[in-house]
């Protein structure tokens, strides 16, 4: 070893020793990483870094064993002889390329240490190919030990090297392979020339060198430093592009491609560290889920690109109104979530929730048109209600759902029971998707009366579930099911076309009123479909009343008034329903053409002890008088109600004083008492028993 360090102390220019070593430093970092690139590639991808890493790995090696001979110091003249001299970085490159292809085509196998075994070797090939092109004026004898031992070195370190950038254990061990590649070079190289002893003595006169060693070394460094900074520039590139395919994969994989807000995976990474960054105990995490209202009727009024378009919209709106360390994140097509740290009070949650909900409903200009939304918006509370992320998610989702049933854009914090009621809907919808086609949809009929005579004007219909197990579920629990599912249109056309069926065996005086969903005036083919049915039935268009509520109405007024148009030009009658409980009602008044207004049950109940109620009713049946709307109240229980309507001029009503809802059966035994008394009272019934039963006598 001291030998060694005596030839690389005494027998080296220094200045030299130390070009070699920087070429070999650099050349040896970059081919392992060269090298790197090679087993990760595949086809022609790895032949050229292949390519690359032998020419970077081979030109390196050489350039460094050059270098450390031109500052080999000999007291007498010497010179290179070229053939053996460019021969021997041939070698080098051939033995580089087969000890790296070999490494490369295996993942565990020793094959790896071989490949690296090779290239060791190579690098002992090229040293001593080198030294035979290395000419004196004398002898050089050799010391067969240091030979051996030189050729063990290079070997030994070239299957360390591949050893260790193919087999890591650590991050470092890329770094530990390169040293590994240095120690292949320089041991090999300073052993191999400690090998060496030069005798002077007579021999042919040498060839002089064409070239100053000066010169010589300055044209294969800075080829070599070219070829170097050539090939790292391209590695240089391509770990640029990967960082930027890695980083738009990493944006693809946590963020929305349409809202540019981070998706379901973000969040909840997000929500999982501020759960485990949450210690004071005092604190909570507030989770909101938010889901988006009268969405879908946009999708189905304007087309996909102007949905997306409010998507984007919303997005950017959402995210402006986020303060300090909140997060919101968007979820599934009409759903977001949205975080909120250090919340100390239950009322700071809804503070958050509410200021949310405003900046959804709008309303959003969008494509030349203003679109307003709702929310139904559930809070958990972590750790009140899960200190795991998905469970929160759930939970949150299933408070939303419970403020959906409450109605249009309420905030509902998440309780005990809501699990069992989520199961329960689920079931629900399942079995709601057989509801149609096994016959478990049932229309009822409640009459609909004339405020003076008593007498039946016509019939709502109101569909019923009969269940095979539950029995009869109320629409209240699975009309809002249907909403969500999109079942609505099944459920809305079977209705219709039963309700049309049913009406048109019915004595010609007696009308029939069907409800349209929000969703169901969405699409552009109702008049069509309308029309189809009362074709298929042969029921008389003009006893068919179709009834719309605010909410369908008010999300695109101007496709609602293009439906609308239709219908009435099949002469189809067109009721406002519910009338009063929005916040746009008069303003509907004003821009649709209705045939009819309903007068919802809630002021009608409440006119006998609410004057605000009783003032309500009057001023309703003051405009519609003024428009020459008819007026229909709903929910008139009590004759006291009958009374007051009759007095104002209410001319129909309906509720439970003249009948609750009741199969089709009963409603047909309603109507012929109903004629018998009409038939009683024209004089058309002689039998006096008979007549006495017709009219209640």
């Amino acid at each position: 070893m001291l030998t060694v360090l005596s030839c690389i102390a005494v027998a080296h220019d220094l200045r030299y020793v130390a070009l070699a070593a920087l070429i070999c430093v650099m050349g040896s970092v970059l081919s392992m990483r060269l090298f790197a690139r090679v087993r990760r590639s595949e086809g022609s991808r790895r032949l050229l870094w292949l390519f690359l890493a032998s020419l970077v790995a081979g030109s390196a090696i050489w350039t460094t064993h050059f270098s450390a001979m031109l500052g080999y110091v000999v007291p007498f003249e010497r010179t290179f002889e070229p053939v053996l001299t460019l021969l021997s970085l041939v070698m080098v490159m051939t033995s580089s390329a087969a000890g790296f292809f070999i490494a490369a085509r295996t993942a565990s196998s020793y094959l790896i240490e071989i490949g690296g075994l090779i290239f060791g070797l190579g690098i002992a090939a090229m040293h001593y190919t080198g030294m035979a092109a290395f000419q004196v004026p004398g002898i050089i004898e050799w010391n067969s030990g240091y030979i051996v031992a030189s050729i063990l070195l290079g070997g030994a370190f070239g299957a360390l090297a591949m050893n260790r950038i193919c087999r890591p254990v650590t991050r470092f061990c890329r770094y530990g392979a390169s040293v590994a590649m240095i120690f292949a070079i320089v041991s090999m190289h300073f052993t191999g020339m400690t090998a060496i002893t030069i005798i002077p003595g007579r021999m042919t006169e040498l060839a002089g060198q064409v070239l100053p060693d000066g010169f010589m070394l300055a044209a294969v460094v800075g080829i070599t430093l070219l070829i170097l900074a050539t090939v790292g520039s391209a590695y240089a590139i391509d770990v640029d592009s990967s960082n930027e395919a890695s980083a738009t994969l990493q944006r693809l994989a946590l963020y929305d491609a349409l809202t540019g807000l981070p998706n379901r995976t973000h969040a909840e990474r997000h929500l999982s560290d501020l759960i485990a960054a949450n210690t004071q105990t005092s604190a909570r995490v507030a989770v909101l889920a938010i889901d988006l209202e009268q969405y879908r009727n946009v999708n189905g009024a304007h087309g996909q690109d102007t949905g997306d378009a409010l998507l984007r919209h919303l997005g950017s709106k959402l995210r402006e109104n986020l303060q300090g360390d909140e997060f919101i994140a968007r979820v599934s097509g009409d759903e977001f979530v949205a975080m909120k740290p250090n919340v100390f009070g239950r009322s700071e949650a809804t503070r958050f929730a509410e200021r949310l909900h405003l900046a959804i409903i709008g309303p959003h200009r969008i494509a030349d048109r203003n679109i307003t939304l709702g929310s139904g918006i559930g809070i958990a509370l972590s750790p009140d209600n899960g200190i795991h992320p998905q469970v929160l998610f759930t939970r949150a989702e299933l408070a939303a759902e419970q403020a959906k049933t409450l109605g249009s854009n309420q905030i509902c914090r998440y309780s005990e029971g809501m699990d069992e009621d989520n199961r329960n809907r689920a079931v629900l919808s399942i079995d709601l998707r057989s509801a149609i086609e096994g016959n478990q949809l049932e229309i009822y009929y409640q009459p609909q009366n004339d405020t003076k005579s008593r007498e039946i004007v016509g019939f709502e219909a109101l569909v019923r579930w009969n269940h095979p197990t539950l029995g009869t579920i109320s629409p209240g629990v699975f009309i809002p099911i249907a909403e969500r599912t999109g079942l609505i249109l099944d459920i809305g056309d079977h209705v219709l076309r039963q309700a049309c069926r049913d009406a048109a065996s019915w004595p010609a005086r007696y009308r029939v009123a069907v409800n349209v969903a929000p969703y169901q005036l969405t699409q552009a083919d109702l008049p069509a479909k309308v029309a189809e049915v009362l074709a298929e039935t042969g029921l008389d268009p003009s006893r068919l009343e179709i009834e719309l509520t605010e909410s369908g109405l008010i999300e695109d007024q101007p496709r609602a008034l293009a439906t609308m148009t239709g219908l009435k030009a099949l002469g189809v009658t067109v009721a406002m329903d519910d009338f009063g409980t929005g916040y746009s009602s008069l303003s509907l008044l004003q821009n649709f053409p209705f045939d009819k207004i309903k007068i919802d049950r809630s002021f009608i109940q409440s006119v006998a002890d609410k004057p605000q109620s009783a003032a309500i009713v009057r001023a309703t049946l003051l405009i519609a008088d003024s428009l020459n709307i008819p007026v229909l109240a709903e929910g008139v229980e009590t004759e006291e109600q009958l009374r007051f309507l009759r007095e104002e001029g209410c001319p129909t009503v309906q509720g439970f004083l003249f009948g609750r809802p009741m199969p089709l059966a009963s409603a047909q035994v309603l109507m012929l008492r109903d004629g018998l008394h009409l038939a009683a009272i024209a004089g058309v019934i002689n039998d006096e028993k008979l007549k006495d039963r017709a009219t209640g006598t």
